[in-house]
Order: structure tokens, then sequence, then C-alpha cells
């Protein structure tokens, strides 16, 4: 209990590797040391649970390759504190064969969680690790991998023109991991759309960027019923983020 953090979940499983058996843990319930959050879930009675302090349990005990992911990620490092987003919604990646234990997916954690299972980027190229408020560290995205992520989502879940004001603030991004990252991605939207954007932005990273090894792909991609072209990426894109000369 002593080395129990504050707003986590414990788990049947770490129960049991702290020599915890199935009977002490209804003792446990029974003296109200312990309350079920779900199957093979519990929490501290009187305390509240966070989806961080989930999502902690589900890195660190359970071993779920997910990450904070989008734009989730900015709003967690202070990056999109000067947007206001319409809707209290929680960006998670992953890998698509990795799903969310049941307790997790069935809690009420007062935001909408979306988890979005891909691979579209490797799972293991430009995540970071940053505290949360309560104190324990999250495995989540850089910048550099947040971006394509968040374009990765757009236009379905996350609004372009909210995208592009993101792309505008990202001044620092280290262009080797841009680079890799740019390479290893397989969503042609997404690459042209970044390149695109940062362009637009006029992101120093694109001074150091060899778009000879990114594939393009060919082809038009329309991202948007009734928008304009812009012809150097073949994309058809809201009247609000194209300029008369593109």
């Amino acid at each position: 209990m002593n080395q129990w953090r504050p707003h986590t979940v414990v788990t049947s499983m770490r129960l049991n590797e702290l020599g915890i058996s199935p009977q002490d843990t209804q003792n446990y319930l029974s003296s109200r040391w312990l309350e079920p959050l779900g199957r093979g879930a519990y929490k501290r009675p009187v305390e509240t649970v966070t989806w961080q302090g989930a999502l902690w349990t589900i890195q660190t005990q359970l071993k779920l390759d997910v990450h904070v992911a989008a734009r989730t990620a900015f709003e967690m490092t202070g990056r999109a504190q000067y947007l206001r987003f319409a809707d209290q919604t929680v960006f998670l990646f992953s890998p698509p064969k990795v799903t969310l234990p049941a307790w997790f997916k069935g809690h009420d954690w007062s935001v909408e969680i979306r988890h979005t299972q891909t691979k579209f980027l490797p799972s293991d190229l430009g995540l970071a690790e940053f505290e949360a408020v309560e104190g324990f560290k999250l495995r989540g995205s850089s910048p550099e991998r947040a971006i394509l992520e968040t374009l990765h989502l757009a236009p379905q879940a996350i609004d372009l023109v909210e995208a592009a004001q993101l792309a505008e603030g990202l001044v620092t991004l280290r262009p080797k991991l841009m680079q890799e990252l740019l390479e290893a991605c397989t969503s042609v939207k997404v690459k042209r759309l970044f390149l695109y954007l940062a362009e637009r932005a006029d992101l120093p990273v694109m001074r150091h960027l060899n778009l000879a090894t990114i594939d393009l792909g060919k082809g038009d991609r329309s991202l948007t019923p009734k928008g304009k072209y812009v012809a150097k990426y073949g994309l058809h894109l809201p009247a609000e983020l194209v300029s008369s000369d593109a």
C-alpha cells in the first residue's frame, strides 16, 4: 500500500507478483483496503483514478504497447495550451493487435477515449516519456511523431484547420527524427499533408529534410469535398488552408 502510486490502478497480475493470493485479495476487499474497478483491476478506497493513472498501470504492469498520441501528446506537454478544443478527447495509439483491458474500456473517465490501432509508423520510433500531473511518467509521442499521428486522424477525428494551427507552432522539430519518421511512414496522405503544412508555416525543419528519400506516392488525395487544389502535393484541402498562389 505504501508503494501504490496515487490515482493509479493495481492489477491482479501485480498482486500475484507481490505474493498476494486471490484469497488475500478477497480479504482486502472485505476489509475495504481495496475496491474493484473492473475484472482484474482494483483501486484504493475514496480515491479517484484518472485515465493517466490507469494508462500508467497499463504501460508498467501489463506492459502493453499503448502510448499517449496525436493531439493529446501536445496537450500533456503544454504545446497546445494556446488552442481551445471543442471536446475533451484522449487519443491513444497502439500496434494493430494490442487491445485495451476491459476494465479500462468500461470505466467512465469523464473524457472520450479514442484508441487507434495502426502500423502506419513503427511502434518504437519517436516515443518519449513525460510526467503526468500526478507525478508519474507516461510513454507518449514526441512532437515529431505526434504531428504525424494528428494528421493521420484528420479530417475525420481532428479538424484540418486545427491540425494546421498545431503545426504552425512546431519550430523546434528535430530534422534527423523527422526524416526517419517520414521515411518510415506508410501513409502518403500524412506525409504530403505534413510537408505542405510545414512549408506553409515556414518551419525550420523543412530546410534540413531530404525529400528525395521520402516516398510521396502517386495520384491525388482529397481531404475535403469542396476544397482548393494544391498541385505541388496533389492535395484537395479546405480553402482557408490554401493561399491563392498554391
